[in-house]
């Protein structure tokens, strides 16, 4: 599909665009090894936003730990808001971990650290919306944290090489939100945190 409009993420930080129903778009990792986390609001013209992408109603909803294509992710209202329809990544994505956030790198020895929390919120407050429930989970494209069989979790490189992407469809209107994770500290964004880019793909025929 042709590329309608590209919004640039840089490095460390979030940017949100609007879809409507039908329309897709396409999160690109532009150097390779980058996690992006991925929120996703319902939105029917009010600044604040209260549906959300959900992971944990999502996973029982596909009765996956990971997305496939194919899956529709739902809502904290149980209605789908994405479908995966393209991957054209190792296909590596996680469902399981939080959003880094102040606490999380307070916790690690750097409070002032950039988060995917902040970002959430300086995203959205440039389209002048606002998030009026707890920072969801997010959707953690190209992320690989597999589970082992004794139940732990492994925090691993990003496997994706510069250019691979994942691709949605938005299920209904809404705002989606991406991160370029700033996490520097666990080795999940290679050597040094990057930017990725968003491509609205407009509507398929």
């Amino acid at each position: 599909m042709i590329v309608s409009e590209r919004t640039a993420v840089p490095a460390r930080a979030g940017r949100a665009i609007r879809l409507g129903r039908g329309e897709r778009f396409r999160i690109v990792d532009l150097a390779g090894a980058q996690v992006g986390d991925l929120f996703a609001f319902g939105y029917d013209g009010r600044p604040v936003l209260t549906e959300f992408l959900s992971a944990s109603h999502t996973r029982a909803h596909t009765d996956r730990v990971f997305p496939a294509i194919g899956d529709d992710f739902v809502t904290n209202r149980r209605r789908p808001i994405l479908r995966l329809v393209a991957d054209d990544s190792p296909g590596r994505h996680d469902l399981l971990i939080a959003a880094c956030d102040p606490e999380r790198y307070a916790a690690l020895g750097v409070p002032d650290h950039p988060s995917c929390a902040q970002n959430l919120v300086d995203a959205l407050d440039r389209l002048d919306l606002v998030c009026d429930v707890p920072v969801p989970q997010p959707v953690n494209v190209f992320m690989n944290v597999p589970v082992a069989d004794d139940g732990t979790l492994r925090w691993l490189p990003a496997p994706t090489a510069p250019g691979d992407s994942i691709t949605f469809e938005a299920m209904t209107d809404c705002v989606v939100v991406v991160s370029a994770c700033p996490q520097d500290l666990t080795g999940i964004n290679g050597t040094e945190p990057s930017a990725l880019a968003i491509d609205c793909l407009g509507v398929e025929h």
